[in-house]
């Protein structure tokens, strides 16, 4: 008798604009609301620039990969697209780093969630009540994934409409206050700064890679590189524009990562009222975040990890009636909670070390499929001239989206050689364990075999 715990996830479930959503409401969290203070406080008016390089560079390393995810659609994404140009072991660290960065997220945001509500309760005075809020609606978003695709998808797409559509309200409006005078000097840290705020904007944009996992849920796979493109542009557009009426009207000199600068900026020209929506923004930002980020990607990594046998199989059961990773999400919702608990006693743990680890893990996975997709074009261009899709241009964007993870690297570790090598070391670490236990069975080595071209 066929066990419908262990069924594939659901199929044509998502369309575009699920899709776009999915990408723009990964994107749009503590990056924006919180983190952007750093980055302007680092490189002054020149954020705007580094933040859009950073945008830019995302951009070219999603269309490189949206090959590979309309070619091999599946939950594992770069899991499964770097087993089978360079083996399982490679495999099992690209996919594994990629969620273990989306666990990461959802302690950080889950953080920041806690804190941007506590706003809305200025009586609630005991830090506790951080916690309490996280922990909270981190379960609401875990139940929504549990219940089914569908109803965690359009709720992500109702709330990335409103939060899109205040964004760039504040934006348009904002523009009367905008002073020009605040943006000089326009680099006051030099080119130092200017290049150290491109791994803070990277940090914000990184959440948009999270797509390649809806392969196996979607409608029509070429709505995929179309959501691709065109969630990137929405929030590079959204962000540069936000950021520019946000600097026009407040000084850099006064921004900073204790407080959302946005919330700063709205309240001074709108007052209160101003402030209270921008908030609304903020909230649900870091909701969509863990919503369809943390919560989704996360498990469907695992999932598809479980199924190939390099996770126990607890990871790989299928809710018969939701068709969810149920054990999968609930997995990451204890890991999540735990690592809220953790950055409430030590916010430098979460929001520094661990977040470093974050890039840096995300860093090593998308290296790794970017090779895969360099190899994909050479062994297999019968199978590409099929694809619905084709990236334009190639080898341009593999070979520029090489050159952003490059600098990402070098901006974020030149400075602080002991968080690399600890990453290196735990990294490392599992790559060995993987090696000494995972043992394939003869079914996964035929399927994973590839003939050479």
């Amino acid at each position: 008798m066929k066990n419908r715990g262990l069924d594939s996830l659901p199929k044509n479930t998502m369309g575009f604009w699920m899709i776009w959503a999915l990408g723009v409401g990964a994107v749009i969290g503590d990056g924006i609301f919180l983190m952007m203070g750093e980055g302007i406080a680092t490189a002054g008016p020149s954020a705007i620039f580094a933040y859009i390089i950073a945008g830019i560079f995302q951009l070219f390393l999603m269309v490189a990969l949206a090959e590979l995810a309309v070619g091999m659609p599946n939950a594992g994404a770069m899991s499964k697209w770097v087993e089978r140009f360079m083996g399982s072991s490679w495999g099992f660290l690209s996919g594994f780093l990629f969620a273990i960065g989306w666990v990461i997220v959802g302690g950080s945001v889950g953080l920041a969630l806690g804190t941007i509500t506590q706003w809305f309760f200025p009586n609630l005075t005991g830090d506790y009540w951080q916690i309490v809020f996280a922990v909270f609606f981190l379960t609401v978003f875990a139940l929504l994934n549990i219940f089914g695709t569908n109803l965690a998808a359009r709720s992500q797409l109702i709330m990335v409409l409103i939060l899109t559509t205040i964004m760039a309200l504040f934006a348009l409006i904002g523009l009367k206050d905008v002073k020009m005078e605040n943006f000089s000097p326009m680099m006051p840290h030099g080119l130092d700064g200017f290049w150290s705020a491109i791994p803070l904007g990277t940090y914000a944009y990184l959440g948009a890679v999270t797509l390649a996992t809806a392969g196996g849920e979607l409608k029509k796979p070429k709505d995929l590189p179309k959501a691709l493109i065109w969630s990137s542009i929405t929030f590079i557009i959204l962000y540069s524009a936000a950021q520019f009426t946000l600097q026009g009207i407040i000084p850099w000199e006064q921004v900073s990562i204790d407080s959302s600068p946005f919330t700063l900026a709205a309240e001074q020209v709108f007052g209160f009222a101003g402030a209270f929506i921008v908030n609304v923004a903020a909230w649900i930002a870091a909701a969509t975040c863990i919503l369809m980020g943390t919560l989704y990607s996360a498990s469907r990594i695992f999932y598809a990890q479980s199924k190939e046998g390099y996770l126990p199989k607890f990871f790989s059961y299928i809710h018969p009636k939701t068709k969810t990773p149920v054990y999968s999400i609930a997995v990451i919702w204890a890991a999540s909670v735990s690592l809220i608990l953790i950055g409430s006693i030590n916010p430098h743990l979460i929001y520094v070390e661990l977040s470093n680890q974050l890039v840096l893990a995300w860093l090593v996975s998308w290296t790794l499929a970017l090779m895969a997709s360099v190899l994909y074009r050479r062994r297999n261009p019968e199978e590409i001239k099929g694809l619905p899709w084709r990236q334009p241009l190639y080898p341009l964007f593999p070979i520029l989206a090489f050159v952003g993870i490059i600098i990402v690297f070098v901006g974020s570790f030149i400075g602080s050689p002991m968080t690399l090598v600890r990453g290196i070391i735990w990294m490392g670490l599992i790559y060995i364990l993987f090696k000494l236990l995972y043992k394939p069975n003869q079914e996964n080595e035929i399927k994973n075999y590839e003939k050479p071209m």
